[in-house]
């Protein structure tokens, strides 16, 4: 039986890094089936996805075009859903406001075992955005054998 059934990349506004990691690992080969989606800890209301990340995915030849902003909730808490925060930053917002007693979120470096932080572009220039894909890109490579790993090992 597989360990996870979804997988949720948390970011701040879920219109960019988020998504970003959302269409990277849906890109990427996993030896069992596992639903992918991306949602933010502030999210007022809908919105698509940031111009410079959509450019930087589609240079990479990924899109997220159709994407809208989507909150963080408890009820996404469940127990085969693995929940991943882009960074620390988001990680604590999501433990201390969102999660549900008990529950514990881990960031996607220390997911994977690495200690670097994925570096926020938000707000700065589209070279910025690319740095960001190519860091999420090289952690989520990571994952990929993790969780492929994990699926071997059961």
């Amino acid at each position: 039986m597989r360990r996870y059934d979804k997988l949720i990349f948390v970011s701040n506004s879920d219109t960019a890094m988020g998504p970003m990691a959302e269409a990277i690992l849906q890109s990427k080969y996993l030896l069992d089936e596992l639903t992918i989606m991306s949602k933010g800890v502030v999210v007022l209301f809908p919105e698509p996805i940031n111009p410079k990340a959509e450019a930087v995915l589609v240079s990479n030849g990924l899109t997220m075009k159709e994407h809208m902003s989507d909150p963080l909730t408890k009820e996404d808490f469940e127990e085969r859903t693995l929940i991943l925060a882009v960074d620390e930053t988001v990680k604590q917002k999501a433990q201390n406001e969102i999660a549900p007693e008990g529950e514990e979120i881990c960031a996607l470096c220390e997911y994977v075992g690495e200690t670097q932080d994925v570096i926020n572009p938000y707000g700065g220039a589209l070279a910025e955005y690319g740095q960001c894909y190519a860091q999420l890109d090289a952690l989520i490579k990571k994952l990929v054998v993790q969780l492929n790993e994990e699926e071997l090992l059961r």
